[in-house]
C-alpha cells in the first residue's frame, strides 16, 4: 500500500446523494489502487465571503451524515472545526480534524483538537511561512498528542490571489513527518468572484506534480461532481471523474 496520504471530498455537505456519489468513487479508486483515500466534507463553513453564502447543515446534522458515510462505505472521515466546543463531538465521528489555515494560531483549538486523541491536520496560513509552523505544532504535542499533519495552502498575493511558494514543504517536514498539499484551495482566488470565492482549477494536478517533486507525502482534493453547480469553493474544486487519473499519476514512481 502507498505511504502517500490522500483526502478527497466536497467542500461542504450539500446533501445525502452529493456524499454518496463522492463516496462510491473513492470506494472504487481504493480498490483499484490500493489506496486508501480519506473522506472530506466540512459540516460548517464559517469563513464565508458572504453572510448569504451557504454554509453547510451544522454540527449535530453534519456529523450524522458523515457517521452515515463511515458506516456504509468504510471510508476514514477528516471535516474541519472552527470553534473547541466542536472538537469533541466532530472526534466520536472522524478519524482526523483539520484546523482551518485562518485559525491555525488558535491555542484554545488546537488544544481542544489535541486533547481528542485524533490526528489533528493543522492548514498553514496564507499569512505565515512554512518555518512559522512550528509554534502550532509545538501546541499540539505539548498537549498531549504527536498525530499531527500539516498542509500547504499558498500564500496571500497582493489582493485576490494566492501563490504557493513549494519551499514551504521541506520546511514544514522539519516539525512533521506528514505534509499535505491542498492542490485545490491554494488556486483560489479569494473574494474574486463578486462576494465569492474564484480559482483555476486547470492548475490543480501541476499543483499536485510540483507538490511531490519537493517532497509532499499528502494530497487534498476538494472534489464534486458538478464543480459549476457547487454550494461552496465550486471554482476551484476538481471535477469528481478527473479524480481518478491525478491519483495514478501521482502514484507513478
Amino acid at each position: 500500500m502507498s505511504k502517500q496520504v490522500f483526502i478527497a471530498g466536497p467542500c461542504v455537505i450539500e446533501s445525502a446523494e452529493c456524499l454518496d456519489i463522492v463516496a462510491q468513487e473513492l470506494v472504487r479508486i481504493n480498490k483499484k489502487y490500493n489506496t486508501d483515500i480519506i473522506f472530506k466534507a466540512s459540516f460548517d463553513k464559517a469563513n464565508r465571503t458572504s453572510l448569504s453564502s451557504y454554509r453547510g447543515p451544522g454540527l449535530e446534522k453534519g456529523l450524522q451524515m458523515l457517521a452515515d458515510v463511515k458506516q456504509k462505505y468504510g471510508l476514514r472521515l477528516l471535516t474541519d472545526i472552527h470553534e473547541a466546543y466542536q472538537a469533541a463531538p466532530a472526534a466520536e465521528v472522524v478519524d482526523v480534524l483539520q484546523i482551518p489555515a485562518f485559525l491555525c494560531r488558535q491555542t484554545d483549538l488546537l488544544v481542544a483538537a489535541a486533547k481528542t486523541g485524533k490526528t489533528v491536520n493543522i492548514k498553514k496560513a496564507q499569512f505565515l511561512s512554512g518555518l512559522d509552523m512550528q509554534f502550532p505544532v509545538e501546541k499540539v504535542r505539548e498537549s498531549g498528542n504527536d498525530n499531527v499533519w500539516l498542509t500547504e495552502r499558498g500564500n496571500i498575493y497582493g489582493y485576490n490571489n494566492l501563490v504557493v511558494d513549494f519551499r514551504n514543504i521541506p520546511d514544514m517536514k522539519k516539525f512533521t513527518p506528514t505534509v499535505i498539499m491542498d492542490c485545490t484551495h491554494s488556486v483560489q482566488r479569494p473574494g474574486a468572484a463578486g462576494g465569492k470565492t474564484g480559482g483555476n482549477r486547470e492548475f490543480v494536478p501541476s499543483m499536485a506534480l510540483a507538490a511531490k517533486a519537493f517532497g509532499a507525502n499528502g494530497f487534498f482534493f476538494e472534489t464534486h461532481p458538478d464543480p459549476e453547480k457547487a454550494l461552496s469553493d465550486g471554482p476551484n474544486m476538481l471535477y469528481l471523474n478527473e479524480l481518478e487519473e491525478l491519483i495514478g499519476k501521482l502514484l507513478e514512481k
